[in-house]
């Protein structure tokens, strides 16, 4: 299974710094540092010092005399210092993060005392705290999926489950027909979702591959399958597809940036199957790979401008769009993608536009 570490509001080197369309504004009421406790996000301690806290990167400062500065542990100090005039924001390691050793005894006082020595220690990087709540998309991450018709229409499908049975759950076999690799140990179940076109050219972008659960391969009669359900989010059914899972084996490290070179999009549907879009909801964008969106991507969100009468020139006016907030990019597909809602200062729906920030 891919590894989920969401560690990446510091960046792996920040000795070149990213340009930004915004300039990095501090809180008025912003404390000088921060202690880190369990339950903390990057993004939210980032909140309590800058009015755009994506902007993170921007003002970190690197401590090079301690180990991993770049990830942020409970019990650390965040504080906000001023370099050349500059605000930056440094790490101190906190008491969690040390641990003492016995000093040699030609370095023992007079007597020959112990003496307990502070020694920075290896602290693994999955107990640092994450960048943006990790259940929030945790789902998302490994088992939704954006594929063509055409891939779904060919993939083999689940006839019956064994004894005679409609739907069938974790830990019971069943049929499916068609081919199936016989080096892929496991498959994904899918079932048909919507069908995704652009609003605006009307070309299909792709189609949503629900996940149902997975299946391991126990047995093969010419196109007929015997697999055993693994894992099921509910009942398989008839007609329900299967595909090799779709494992990314990288580790996934998001750092907030805007895009290189994005012309705008729009919110295609809410996962959930709600029309309103909220904090922390997951959201599909019209736009992908092929426009250039990269994991990590920031994004602002925008309410279309509302058109009204005129009444002094009686005549119908459209407002300005306006910005209503602020999205991530956490998963690419060529034409579509996935992005988690990080802000949202007014209400939004489904076709608000997204640009860069």
């Amino acid at each position: 299974m891919m590894k989920k570490t969401l560690l990446g509001l510091a960046a792996a080197t920040l000795l070149i710094l990213p340009t930004w369309a915004e300039d990095v504004l501090l809180k008025t009421n912003h404390p000088d540092s921060h202690t880190v406790i369990k339950g903390d996000t990057l993004w939210g301690i980032s909140g309590t010092f800058l009015q755009n806290p994506w902007m993170w990167p921007e003002i970190w400062q690197v401590n090079p005399q301690i180990d991993n500065p770049h990830l942020i542990y409970p019990g650390d100090v965040i504080r906000l210092i001023y370099l050349d005039g500059k605000p930056r924001l440094t790490v101190d390691r906190g008491e969690q993060s040390r641990t003492y050793k016995m000093v040699p005894a030609s370095d023992r006082g007079e007597r020959g005392e112990n003496k307990l020595s502070p020694q920075a220690r290896v602290i693994p990087a999955t107990a640092a705290i994450p960048a943006i709540p990790l259940d929030a998309i945790d789902n998302f991450l490994s088992k939704s999926r954006i594929v063509e018709s055409a891939q779904m229409d060919s993939a083999a499908y689940v006839v019956q489950g064994s004894g005679g049975r409609l739907v069938v759950g974790a830990g019971d076999e069943f049929y499916a027909r068609g081919i199936l690799d016989e080096d892929v140990p496991v498959f994904g179940v899918y079932r048909r979702g919507k069908v995704y076109s652009d609003p605006i050219t009307h070309e299909v972008l792709g189609l949503q591959a629900i996940d149902i659960g997975t299946a391991k391969l126990r047995d093969r009669d010419r196109d007929i399958n015997t697999l055993e359900v693994t894992r099921s989010a509910e009942e398989l059914r008839i007609g329900d597809r299967l595909l090799p899972v779709d494992e990314r084996a990288i580790e996934s490290t998001y750092y907030p940036s805007p895009p290189e070179a994005f012309e705008g999009g729009v919110i295609l549907d809410v996962e959930g199957g709600v029309t309103q879009v909220g904090k922390l909801n997951v959201v599909i964008i019209n736009k992908g790979a092929r426009e250039g969106l990269e994991e990590g991507n920031v994004l602002a969100i925008y309410k279309r401008g509302e058109t009204i009468r005129d009444r002094i020139r009686n005549e119908t006016i459209t407002l300005p769009d306006e910005r209503a907030g602020l999205l991530m990019i956490f998963r690419t597909f060529e034409k579509l993608s996935y992005g988690l809602v990080l802000e949202a200062n007014l209400p939004l729906t489904v076709n608000d536009k997204v640009r860069k920030p």
